[in-house]
């Protein structure tokens, strides 16, 4: 593997976080968070369209840029340094990538088109009210329908599903009645504004990421790929869904550090500045350690998830774990390098400090995803 960004990558990053610093000032961070929806049409159509972001890792035949994880990992990483506010990892990360692995041919030419090229927002809902990551926590069922031959009927709760109140689509994970563990699990298919469908926005700690909770009574679905096959890729597109989040932290992360460290070079105390400080000192070396380590092993996950092989599952754990802890660690130091202003609603940094704790918990926290790491490496 090369842990090294080729020019064009390099390139690619520069043009983003030009993007993304015009586009998400923290200005703007600070309205979507008092809307429902929480992103800006334009900067949407401007990302999809303009850019083609929302296509970056969907295949050429499916209407994408054809590019691989390396790529959207950079893309996810530049968005958490910048706490852009939009539906892109729930639509692209997570539910385009849950398509790629658990549709048909005919569902993927279908469905994949319009995702990437933003005309379509998806989510993916497979968490509930029980808050489990594992498919052991899923008690949704999906029956088949009595109204037509070949379609299903979806009855339960889903809840923490990113963006869910806002999408267009949503891919469902909902398992035959009487089955238990990984066994029955089917991908399906459900329009945002399906009959039987109730949709609520939930309150969370970190308003720059939109939590729903979505209430299904006899909703129409479509099946996804093969009924009762859904384990394999919902475990894929979670460990490559673990990697991506790894990034967008490790930016959220290096944001903050470069935060601290320019106040901590402005403020004067004593005559001096307070990066002159020994305490400071020390601050600033344990962030960066806790920065770039974080940095390797998101980087290793992605690289792994272009790869495809054997080591993802393991090394995506591993990613998310480190970089739950590093970015957590890394907000912490930076509000106490703040001082009293730190904790305050006007200074800027408890944005980051409470996408680092939403974060933490999503996909699993730190203790939860070492024990998959030890589960997977001794497999």
């Amino acid at each position: 593997m090369s842990f090294s960004f080729t020019d064009e990558q390099v390139e690619f990053r520069s043009v983003l976080r030009r993007f993304l610093g015009d586009k998400s000032s923290t200005n703007e961070v600070r309205r979507l968070m008092e809307t429902d929806d929480g992103f800006d049409e334009e900067v949407w159509r401007a990302l999809s369209q303009d850019l083609g972001l929302t296509g970056i890792h969907i295949p050429e035949d499916y209407g994408g840029q054809g590019f691989g994880f390396v790529e959207l990992a950079i893309v996810v990483e530049e968005m958490g340094r910048a706490l852009l506010c939009a539906p892109y990892f729930s639509s692209i990360v997570l539910a385009a990538t849950a398509i790629l692995n658990g549709a048909n041919e005919d569902q993927k030419r279908e469905l994949l088109p319009a995702i990437a090229a933003g005309d379509v927002r998806a989510a993916l809902a497979f968490t509930e009210e029980n808050g489990r990551w594992d498919t052991a926590g899923v008690t949704m069922t999906a029956t088949p329908a009595t109204t037509t031959r070949d379609g299903y009927e979806l009855n339960g709760v889903k809840s923490f599903v990113l963006d869910g109140h806002s999408a267009d689509r949503i891919i469902v994970l909902a398992r035959r009645p009487g089955t238990s563990g990984d066994d029955g699990l089917s991908f399906f298919s459900v329009p945002g504004d399906a009959p039987g469908l109730e949709r609520r926005l939930l309150q969370s700690t970190d308003a720059t990421r939109k939590l729903a909770r979505l209430e299904f009574q006899a909703v129409p679905a479509v099946l996804l790929g093969n009924e009762g096959a859904a384990a394999a890729p919902l475990a894929k597109t979670l460990d490559q869904a673990a990697a991506c989040l790894a990034n967008e932290m490790v930016g959220g992360a290096e944001a903050l550090r470069e935060q601290a460290l320019d106040y901590a070079q402005m403020r004067m105390q004593f005559g001096r500045t307070i990066a002159s400080f020994q305490t400071m000192k020390h601050k600033a070396a344990d962030m960066l350690i806790d920065v770039e380590l974080a940095k390797s092993a998101a980087y290793y996950a992605a690289a792994a998830a272009d790869a495809d092989n054997g080591e993802l599952p393991a090394v995506a754990s591993l990613a998310k774990a480190g970089a739950s802890e590093a970015y957590m660690q890394t907000a912490i130091h930076t509000i106490q390098i703040h001082g009293g202003i730190g904790f305050t609603w006007d200074n800027d940094t408890h944005l980051w400090f409470k996408r680092a704790k939403s974060s933490q918990v999503f996909l699993g926290d730190a203790n939860y995803h070492r024990e998959l790491m030890i589960q997977r490496w001794q497999d």
